[in-house]
């Protein structure tokens, strides 16, 4: 699947929004990636995760578990585990702090990839490594159906995405949609 396929992908689903957006990393963009619009479909988010799994096959990345950040990468790490042959767990938010709940957890040494739909600034991401490192599993590799940084965040293994390219984000202060009177719309999951 090309860059350009999963853009019209996220297009003819109304899941690349146009605006004034606070993301949850709290930056404003005026660009929105809404996964959850493509991901509601089983098929197309069948089609996702295989051609993310793929990426991670191609580079002999061996996985044992796949781990995902509640609530967005839900989905997609359910499917990349069907694709990939392997359990998929997801973490939780509680009081600020992300956890393994609902009797999930990790194995001392086990190979865990972990799966996000959008990446934008990779704080979700880097609690989620933070804290599978502090339970004793080796992340392996990162994964993501859109990188809005371009490959700039790094996370210190391997990455992968369908979709990544650079979307401009600012903080609030400096949003030139704001300094023009605009109010952003918040989407995200975080508060």
């Amino acid at each position: 699947m090309l860059r350009e396929d999963v853009r019209e992908l996220f297009k003819k689903n109304n899941a690349l929004l146009n605006g004034h957006f606070k993301l949850s990393s709290g930056l404003h963009s005026d660009t929105y990636f809404q996964s959850a619009l493509i991901l509601q479909h089983p098929k197309e988010a069948e089609r996702l995760g295989e051609e993310l799994a793929k990426k991670i096959r191609e580079n002999n990345v061996k996985v044992d578990a796949v781990v995902s950040p509640a609530t967005g990468g839900v989905v997609i790490g359910q499917e990349m585990g069907g694709a990939l042959g392997v359990r998929a767990i997801f973490t939780e938010r509680v009081g600020g702090k992300v956890l393994l709940r609902r009797g999930f957890s990790v194995n001392e040494n086990e190979k865990v990839l972990v799966v996000e739909d959008v990446i934008t600034t990779g704080l979700s991401t880097r609690e989620v490594i933070e804290m599978l490192k502090a339970n004793g599993a080796q992340v392996v590799a990162v994964a993501s159906l859109v990188d809005r940084s371009a490959g700039k965040v790094d996370f210190g293994v391997p990455r992968f995405s369908l979709l990544s390219l650079e979307v401009k984000s600012y903080k609030e202060e400096d949003c030139p949609m704001c300094k023009k009177g605009g109010v952003a719309v918040k989407h995200g999951s975080r508060k």
